[in-house]
């Protein structure tokens, strides 16, 4: 099982959590925001951490963990079939730099270029911490 810490404020962070969520409907992944800091000091993560872009940290071995780029690459490797076309991708000479380099500028022009959410979102497949904890179902009204 691995952790999807992302900006709960970010529209892009938001609509690719979302896809994940749909994709994986907490099969491999749980989320948790960037701005729940008391959650994130259980695994030693600060605010400062999160500023160098989304992180994924392996629940079984929480030292374990992926940041930026790396860590979008270490989840669609973890996807069904994903791993060939992370494979591909970094067998393309120059395309991992570029993608680096991409992931760079969004990371940090992501509220310019996407906007800010007026609430931060909270995934419904939250970082569990016990057995009980399972998705959180939307009331349909």
């Amino acid at each position: 099982m691995y952790c999807v810490i992302y900006d709960g404020n970010c529209n892009l962070c938001v609509s690719l959590v979302r896809l994940l969520e749909s994709l994986d409907r907490g099969n491999q992944f749980q989320y948790v925001p960037m701005q729940d800091e008391p959650t994130l000091a259980r695994y030693n993560i600060t605010a400062a951490d999160c500023e160098a872009g989304m992180i994924l940290l392996d629940l079984q071995a929480p030292d374990r963990r992926w940041q930026g780029s790396a860590a979008a690459e270490e989840i669609g490797r973890l996807l069904p079939l994903g791993d060939v076309f992370v494979q591909a991708y970094r067998a393309l000479p120059g395309v991992k730099q570029a993608g680096d380099q991409v992931y760079a500028f969004v990371r940090d022009n992501r509220y310019d270029l996407f906007g800010k959410r007026s609430s931060r979102y909270d995934s419904g497949y939250p970082l569990c911490t016990d057995q009980r904890c399972g998705p959180v179902v939307e009331n349909p009204s």
